[in-house]
């Protein structure tokens, strides 16, 4: 059950990202793929399901693999989306 708690403040945090990438695109008309954030708030939902239906946090080979992939599919987006906002304007 714990671990459903602490998927919601996850979920606003990636929601953050998601809307300043949207942000980003609106005003820079740039396409910054922005519903790709839904992709690690899906992973981790799934993953929060599991453990809370077996009532463990850690340990659960699936629940961990989906977790893992959530962390990595974050950590990628994260990344390209800082790479696209930094990268200098085309002259």
């Amino acid at each position: 059950m714990l671990s459903l708690y602490i998927w919601f403040p996850l979920v606003i945090l990636v929601a953050i990202f998601l809307l300043i990438a949207r942000f980003y695109q609106r005003f820079s008309g740039r396409q910054t793929r922005y519903w790709w954030f839904a992709l690690p708030i899906l992973l981790y939902g799934v993953a929060s399901v599991r453990y809370a239906s077996i009532q463990v946090l850690t340990g659960d080979l699936v629940g961990d693999v989906f977790s893992a992939a959530g962390g990595i599919a974050l950590a990628v987006i994260t990344t390209l989306l800082y790479y696209q906002m930094m990268r200098q304007p085309p002259s």
